[in-house]
């Protein structure tokens, strides 16, 4: 018999709020976490707006020497850590170290510390670059320490997979528990890539909106998306097997019952035509939770806001469903978050289970003009109650990454 895999705890570093209460809140209203950038000038930037921390205080979380000696993305992974164990209940003193494991991903990791660090080289040259230069950069550094931080000694890993990172992070963490290599794992992404070389990058490569006002920006599967906005932040998940849950009394939110990951092996950034990639991935998760299309009773969809992406990935819900698309209900929360790259994964996979404990779907604001070729149905603007039982994530990353969780009502 396979090990059941339960989620304990949850939590969030957003713009929508410091914890999951305030950010599930936030989300269920519908309100829009996108302002103009004040981190960097964007003047010379196309791309005026995104999705910000603001007002973060690390030495909440850590104390100010060892925060220096982390670049953001790993202090945002640490706070949201410990906002998530604090929530679970679980006492790691009480766990054998070598049972507990971290498993947290970043797209980018320390864009910040790289910049800083390479303007330090030309001002002032190589001697005066920090020695904590590499270990603040390296994507690996949030799961390395937060096992550092709570003494985790068991299965420790770091994916680095674009926007699909957090999902094949907490699919793989999943699969750990389940085959039994670790009992808890700590488990999401983080990101902190609000820089002017990110948007440089992402700019020159036409994958970001250039529109200025927060309020039209980023709007999913509306005919006049013209881009993706970038968000930050991190979102972390304890999950554990079922009876280890049970046996301590545990809060139990949802279950994680199915998790597929396939390569489209086509494109650098573009999706192969045929959607292939995408409609195996959900396959998989689906055979993989052992259950039928037809359960399937809510979406979180990547839908990025990019032109390609929302008509590409309507297209693979279609092809993956059938008739069926047409009765569950479709949403992206990018629309209110922005999109944070290797950690949107981990704050979709929140907000879907937080979904299935309301039953409530939240909306996909800013949709105001359906695109003809995006025909499902994308709660447009506001949320809506409903009993939902099993819910998937979606999550599509360049160099042609595809990730797809399976979450249930657990009970």
């Amino acid at each position: 018999m396979k090990r059941r895999v339960v989620i304990t705890g949850t939590g969030v570093i957003h713009a929508l709020g410091k914890d999951t209460e305030t950010f599930w809140s936030a989300i269920k209203q519908g309100k829009n976490g996108i302002t103009s950038v004040t981190k960097f000038d964007t003047s010379r930037i196309d791309t005026k707006v995104a999705s910000e921390v603001t007002d973060f205080d690390p030495t909440l979380y850590m104390d100010k020497k060892e925060s220096r000696r982390m670049d953001e993305f790993t202090q945002y992974a640490i706070a949201a850590s410990l906002l998530a164990i604090d929530e679970s209940g679980l006492d790691i003193s009480k766990e054998d170290p070598f049972r507990v494991g971290v498993l947290v991903g970043s797209g980018i990791g320390g864009i910040q510390t790289l910049e800083e660090q390479k303007q330090t080289l030309l001002e002032k040259g190589p001697s005066r670059v920090s020695p904590f230069f590499i270990p603040m950069m390296i994507s690996n550094m949030a799961s390395g320490q937060i096992a550092i931080r709570f003494g985790l000694c068991g299965f420790n890993e770091s994916v680095t997979t674009a926007c699909a990172t957090a999902n094949h992070a907490i699919g793989d963490a999943f699969h750990a528990i389940r085959n039994n290599v670790a009992d808890v794992m700590i488990t999401g992404g983080a990101e902190a890539a609000l820089t002017e070389l990110s948007f440089a990058g992402f700019t020159q490569s036409r994958a970001m909106s250039t529109d200025p006002n927060p309020e039209t920006a980023c709007r999913p599967f509306d005919k006049n998306r013209d881009g993706f906005i970038m968000g930050e932040g991190a979102g972390i998940l304890v999950i554990e097997e079922l009876q280890h849950a049970l046996d301590r009394g545990a809060n139990i939110l949802a279950e994680i019952v199915g998790y597929g990951a396939t390569c489209d092996a086509y494109h650098i950034t573009a999706p192969r035509p045929d959607g292939l990639g995408g409609i195996k991935a959900m396959q998989f998760a689906i055979k993989d939770a052992e259950i039928q299309f037809e359960d399937i009773d809510y979406i979180n969809a990547h839908g990025t806001s990019t032109p390609l992406n929302d008509a590409f990935e309507t297209k693979v819900i279609k092809d993956t469903f059938g008739e069926h698309a047409y009765k569950l209900a479709v949403s992206s929360t990018k629309s209110m978050t922005g999109h944070l790259l290797g950690a949107a994964g981990g704050i979709e996979a929140i907000i879907t289970t937080m979904a299935l404990i309301e039953g409530f779907i939240p909306p996909t604001i800013h949709l105001e003009n359906p695109d003809e070729e995006c025909d499902l149905d994308y709660v447009p603007n506001v949320g809506r109650d409903s009993n939902i039982k099993y819910a998937i994530s979606n999550a599509l990353g360049f160099g042609g990454h595809n990730a797809v969780l399976v979450l249930k009502k657990y009970g």
